[in-house]
């Protein structure tokens, strides 16, 4: 690889008092550590994206930034057995930049751990002609499985996160090299 792959982490809650800034700050210290990637985030908290999905400003530096991306992870919680809303709206603000390019997730909740809203994005994001990537991490009873200074001790989650940054980094440049060698065919 000549450059690194642009992964970009989206943190998905906006809810106030939410938990995600521990899960994401975890999970961009692993990825920060891995010289594949150049990582950046987009917490949906600090971008203001319409309901209903008018184009805004706001909405086209999003788009732009997703179109630069080569890779993505999700960082969601579960509510009520689904993602947040949010992150639908993220998913339908932009078009053809997701097309052709990985997402991964790091999921938490209770003691489901997100997985239920991770199945549920398995199928929004194949219809955005997106590939999701094998593995998850994902934290079940979340707040018990961080420490005070946002550090976990959960092996299964690490060892997750290394497989699921081992194949993001896999699919994103077989599909930079792809796309740039023909666009992505999609409708």
């Amino acid at each position: 690889m000549d450059t690194p792959l642009r992964l970009e982490a989206i943190v998905a809650s906006v809810r106030p008092k939410r938990f995600a800034p521990v899960v994401a700050d975890w999970f961009l210290r692993q990825a920060g550590a891995d010289a594949d990637f150049e990582v950046g985030v987009i917490d949906l908290i600090d971008t203001p994206l319409p309901v209903d999905l008018i184009e805004t400003d706001a909405v086209r530096a999003f788009q732009r930034r997703v179109e630069a991306a080569d890779a993505f992870v999700a960082v969601t919680s579960e509510y009520n057995h689904g993602y947040p809303a949010s992150l639908k709206t993220a998913f339908d603000s932009v078009k053809r930049e997701w097309r052709g390019k990985p997402i991964g997730f790091v999921s938490y909740g209770g003691l489901s751990g997100g997985l239920r809203a991770v199945e549920q994005l398995r199928q929004v994001v194949a219809e955005i002609h997106m590939v999701s990537v094998r593995e998850t991490v994902s934290f079940h009873e979340a707040k018990r499985k961080f420490d005070a200074d946002g550090q976990t001790a959960d092996a299964a989650a690490i060892d997750a996160c290394a497989r699921m940054l081992r194949q993001l980094s896999w699919w994103a440049t077989a599909l930079r090299t792809a796309r740039a060698a023909d666009p992505y065919p999609g409708s």
